[in-house]
């Protein structure tokens, strides 16, 4: 049986690829490598960027026509190449940024956006430079709570590849899922389609240098946080909950989650909010609402920090659903609060790094 280059081509010219209808022979995607050696055929394929989403099947898609076009003896070489450079190495993701800090909560509905979005903006109050993931994919609020719904992040060019441009607002340079779908239609996706999107927001972003990327993660623990876990070098997690026993015994499995051997991410500390009920004309009275306490106390059981207690006013929802976090507000007790809460988060960040930074010991010759 003789190989020759016109019966490769016509068998590539019935493979179609999916985003113009094109076939890959009209489209240019078909490199010009192509080598015959008796019954071994090699060739690459080009693509637009390494995640293109149609890669493998297309791959798989030639060598399919290869063989039913020309010959099921055929052995099929393909390589690919991208038009782009690939993303970096899980471990050279975010170079430029210092610290990354996981604000989590073990159930939802305990205010873990809000405390999020309130320490990021403290943090650019006190001078840092920050960084904002929104990694809900499913329930994702950023967009709203910082007025930036209508935001249409675009990508531009940085060193051979297409990043995405964060949204900045308040000097927070943020991204969110909410911006790429429609926020009216639910997101039916599966969990692996989760998680790679995910990866694009953190690994095909424009985040450039951070003193502070805040994660706002998911409630419970699922999926996203063990991507988040295996893709970023967490400095340390925050575990937010409000004094009630039935939010405290989830908490409890949001600590374990992190301190799991397998995932072994410090814990800076515990936030409680809704720590209690103040109301406007009486600034001074204290309400215990949902049980006195019991963050402080499960912290003290846990042997982790109390990073801070958030009491709960009117003003905390209507700025976050008009998209004025409330740490804006310098002479509320609530935004000081938020600022005390941002500089323990500081406190602990640096302690941490200063325990796990090496120790030089230099011998003084007498």
């Amino acid at each position: 049986m003789e190989i020759y280059p016109k019966l490769i081509m016509d068998a590539l010219a019935t493979v179609r690829y999916p985003g113009t209808g094109k076939n890959i022979v009209e489209a240019g995607m078909v490199e010009d490598d192509l080598r015959i050696s008796g019954l071994h055929v090699s060739f690459s394929l080009i693509f637009d960027k390494p995640t293109n989403p149609f890669l493998k099947s297309l791959v798989k898609a030639s060598e399919a026509a290869i063989h039913a076009y020309v010959g099921k003896e055929v052995e099929v070489e393909i390589h690919t190449k991208t038009l782009q450079a690939p993303r970096p190495e899980v471990g050279q993701l975010l170079p430029g940024v210092k610290n990354i800090i996981a604000v989590s909560s073990g159930k939802g509905g305990v205010g873990k956006s809000t405390v999020a979005a309130n320490l990021a903006v403290a943090l650019a109050k006190m001078g840092y430079k920050v960084g904002l993931l929104d990694t809900d994919i499913f329930g994702p609020s950023m967009p709203k709570m910082f007025h930036v719904e209508d935001a249409h992040p675009y990508a531009e060019p940085v060193n051979g590849r297409d990043l995405i441009v964060p949204v900045e607002s308040y000097g927070i340079k943020m991204l969110s899922i909410g911006f790429f779908v429609d926020p009216d239609q639910a997101t039916l996706w599966r969990g692996a389609m989760a998680c790679n999107a995910l990866k694009q927001l953190i690994g095909d972003a424009n985040w450039g240098d951070l003193d502070y990327f805040i994660l706002d993660t998911p409630p419970g623990t699922s999926d996203i946080h063990l991507t988040l876990v295996q893709t970023l070098p967490i400095t340390g997690a925050v575990i937010v909950s409000t004094p009630q026993k039935v939010a405290l015994a989830d908490a409890r499995k949001g600590i374990n989650m992190y301190q799991n051997e397998k995932v072994n991410v410090p814990i800076l500390g515990l936030v409680e909010n809704m720590a209690w009920f103040t109301p406007a004309e009486l600034p001074q009275n204290r309400y215990y609402l949902f049980g006195k306490e019991g963050v402080k106390r499960l912290a003290e059981e846990m042997h982790v920090p109390l990073l801070g207690q958030i009491p709960i006013v009117q003003s905390i929802c209507e700025n976050g659903d008009n998209g004025t976090p409330e740490v804006l507000n310098d002479g509320s007790q609530t935004g000081q609060a938020f600022m005390a809460f941002a500089r323990r988060v500081v406190e602990e960040t640096d302690r941490r790094n200063a325990e796990q930074a090496p120790t030089h010991i230099v011998e003084v010759k007498k």
